[in-house]
């Protein structure tokens, strides 16, 4: 099995080249620029091909001679649901056998852009023909990898969004299992799957397990969201507006989930926990 990997350089995706590894699938990485090859040979890829998902064109030379794609959408793009819809259909008209998407849980709220622009992408490859297997997870724990310097340093974890709240989460490594198991084998073809680690979690519960897991306390901050942005460095721009948007969707829904039942059921054991990916990322930097 030779898989056309999408997003095989960036912070979430790269985990499923380990997991397409070790089911012995060869990995040809789809890279935009040519300072991007030398990354994804190390995260393991086998091949690089230079594309760009606005060029269906580079997008067919890709896809040519792999039996499957996995694709994931650069977050916040303004064209979004357009590059979701040119992958799938330059892998259709490459004869690609399987196709898993990477989408997100909820793609039905709407005033989530994020969300909404997935449907599309999704859409089109019920449409297509090819075996298909979309992955909505939630919220991802690995985002908490970029706060955590500061919740260390600061004795804080923030968000622009009420601390009472809950969301769900899931670790992306389970994710990337369940994306191995579905270009690798058959059990998973032509199915939807929402992906989520047991349970919901408000702010002030997540900081306690912060503060079990460093062994001292720490606070759950509630900036606003302009505050937050600026204390994290991201600019002005189609990112920063569309975060705005989802942070005041949170402060007034959340972000519901937590089944656990299809990960735990895909994965026949239990996924990682909000709990463990705390006292992981405690661990890693005790150690270092």
């Amino acid at each position: 099995m030779k898989v056309l990997m999408v997003g095989a350089t960036g912070k979430y995706a790269n985990h499923v080249v380990p997991a397409l590894k070790q089911r012995g699938a060869v990995v040809r990485a789809l890279v935009r620029d040519k300072d991007k090859v030398d990354t994804a040979r190390q995260q393991g890829a086998d091949e690089t091909a230079l594309g760009d998902l606005t060029d269906s064109d580079s997008l067919r030379a890709a896809t040519d001679g792999v039996e499957g794609v996995f694709h994931i959408n650069p977050a916040f793009a303004p064209n979004e649901a357009e590059l979701g819809v040119a992958m799938v259909e330059a892998a259709k008209a490459s004869g690609v056998r399987k196709f898993v998407f990477s989408s997100v849980i909820h793609p039905l709220i709407s005033n989530l852009s994020n969300h909404a622009a997935k449907q599309p992408a999704e859409e089109a490859l019920y449409e297509s023909g090819m075996e298909f297997t979309v992955l909505q997870p939630t919220m991802f724990m690995q985002n908490l990898d970029n706060s955590w310097s500061a919740v260390l340093k600061q004795g804080r974890f923030s968000l622009p969004y009420s601390k009472q709240m809950k969301a769900s989460y899931v670790d992306y490594r389970d994710v990337a299992e369940v994306a191995a198991l579905a270009l690798t084998e058959d059990k998973l073809g032509y199915g939807t799957f929402e992906l989520c680690a047991p349970g919901m979690v408000n702010r002030l519960e997540l900081v306690a397990m912060m503060s079990e897991a460093i062994g001292h306390p720490i606070e759950a901050g509630e900036p606003t969201f302009d505050e937050w942005a600026q204390a994290t460095h991201i600019p002005d721009g189609p990112t920063r507006e569309g975060m705005r948007k989802i942070y005041a969707n949170y402060d007034q829904q959340g972000f519901p989930g937590g089944n656990a039942l299809v990960l735990r059921a895909i994965l026949g054991q239990e996924p990682r926990t909000l709990r463990q990916y705390i006292q992981e990322l405690a661990s890693q930097k005790s150690i270092a």
